[in-house]
């Protein structure tokens, strides 16, 4: 039985942060496998910029096809939308019986899980990885020294894929921020330049 952790995000691009995390944690902890999960649209975030879903993949794959232990998934795209985590985790734990699912989020998310749809759910049946990042608030206590999240001490990352599209949107050099071949995608097909 395989670990995976699986690494929700937009990537919308995927940057090098999101690489440093990922490869942090399947070295650094007791998971056999990342898996970069596409999200379709996450309800809370404005889905303007959002770059359609098949290039958000493109990208993921581009940039983790050289890591035997990181690979893109699109499971997300056939779920109904909203999708939330919890109906996530149900669809892909019985896709794929043979494997052991976890979840990888960052601190940032840890302090707002209490509102996540059937989080004690979760926490019942699934693993959290947890890495840090620099972000107000606090994080609940009943998450202090939960038996089922394991706080990993990964670097912290400050580059968000905001700070990607805002810089291509402003004509600055962001390529040490992205794997090569997602640069040249982006590049070639225009965008985030309006």
């Amino acid at each position: 039985m395989k670990n995976i952790g699986l690494y929700f995000g937009t990537f919308n691009p995927i940057h090098v942060g999101h690489l440093i995390i990922a490869n942090h944690m399947v070295e650094h902890s007791d998971l056999d496998e990342i898996w970069m999960v596409v999200t379709p649209h996450n309800p809370f975030k404005k889905k303007s910029t959002l770059l359609d879903n098949h290039h958000r993949l493109e990208m993921v794959y581009l940039a983790t096809k050289d890591y035997d232990k990181i690979s893109p998934s699109d499971i997300e795209f056939k779920l109904p939308q909203p999708n939330y985590t919890v109906n996530t985790l149900a669809y892909i734990s019985e896709k794929y019986p043979k494997h052991n699912f976890s979840i990888i989020m960052g601190e940032d998310n840890l302090k707002s899980f209490h509102k996540w749809k059937n989080y004690e759910v979760i926490l019942e049946d699934y693993q959290v990885y947890v890495y840090p990042r620099i972000s107000e608030g606090i994080v609940e206590t009943q998450f202090n020294n939960h038996p089922k999240i394991t706080k990993v001490d990964a670097p912290i990352v400050q580059i968000s894929s905001t700070m990607i599209r805002n810089g291509v949107k402003e004509n600055k050099n962001i390529q040490p921020l992205v794997n090569k071949e997602v640069w040249q995608y982006v590049d070639e097909m225009n965008f985030y330049k309006k």
